[in-house]
């Protein structure tokens, strides 16, 4: 029993540390990104800069969660966790519609980047880092048989497909030279943080915490 308890609360630690450099990541990666997206006039990098602290702030309510469930708190979601979905919903929505009115304005102006270079490094970046966070956030969530966690790793991959809608963007406009592949991919990224603001409103008026509905619903 007490080799249980002490592989429970050692996987817990692993879902803490997790959650921690999810959060702390995807503040460095907005950062970076929203910095050369300004500095390079590109739209999609700019947009998945401020996705990535959109990110974070839903990090913050995974993190709060499990340190709730290591406590062996009850699985309901609690004030802070509602409200971080909240924020993270309307965040969410704020910027695909920023995103949108962006990339069409852009579009018609004719405005490109002046470089593709930082796009395709931080994208490359971002899915090896989604990508482990991902197979560890799968492998302690499978050990401890937690749907939250494990829909937390669903998230995670939504961020690789993110960063892949980033990649495909920056190489299509450093191979032609045409603008409106970064707009494209700006336009992309506003269509799923319009997705993932939506599962999040619907999130908080759920009474199980999750990160991914869909991935919980897929799990039943």
């Amino acid at each position: 029993m007490d080799d249980n308890v002490s592989s429970f609360h050692k996987l817990y630690k692993w879902a803490l540390l997790l959650a921690v450099i999810t959060v702390f990541y995807n503040i460095l990666e907005g950062l970076v990104s929203v910095y050369f997206g300004f500095e390079d006039d590109a739209l999609s990098l700019f947009g998945f800069g401020l996705d990535s602290f959109v990110e974070a702030v839903s990090g913050i309510g995974v993190w709060h969660m499990t340190v709730r469930i290591r406590q062996n708190l009850d699985g309901d979601m609690d004030l802070f966790q509602r409200q971080a979905l909240k924020t993270t919903g309307g965040a969410f929505y704020i910027l695909a519609a920023g995103l949108t009115v962006s990339s069409v304005i852009n579009i018609i102006q004719g405005k490109h980047p002046s470089t593709a270079f930082w796009g395709i490094v931080i994208s490359l970046i971002s899915i090896l880092a989604m990508w482990l966070l991902v197979h560890f956030k799968v492998k302690v969530g499978t050990k401890l048989n937690s749907q939250a966690i494990l829909s937390d790793a669903a998230c995670s991959r939504t961020c690789i497909y993110l960063s892949i809608v980033l990649l495909s963007g920056s190489i299509g406009y450093a191979l032609t030279g045409i603008g409106w592949f970064d707009s494209a991919g700006a336009m992309i990224i506003a269509a799923l943080s319009y997705k993932e603001g939506r599962e999040a409103f619907s999130k908080a008026r759920g009474k199980k915490t999750c990160c991914c509905g869909s991935a919980c619903a897929a799990k039943r």
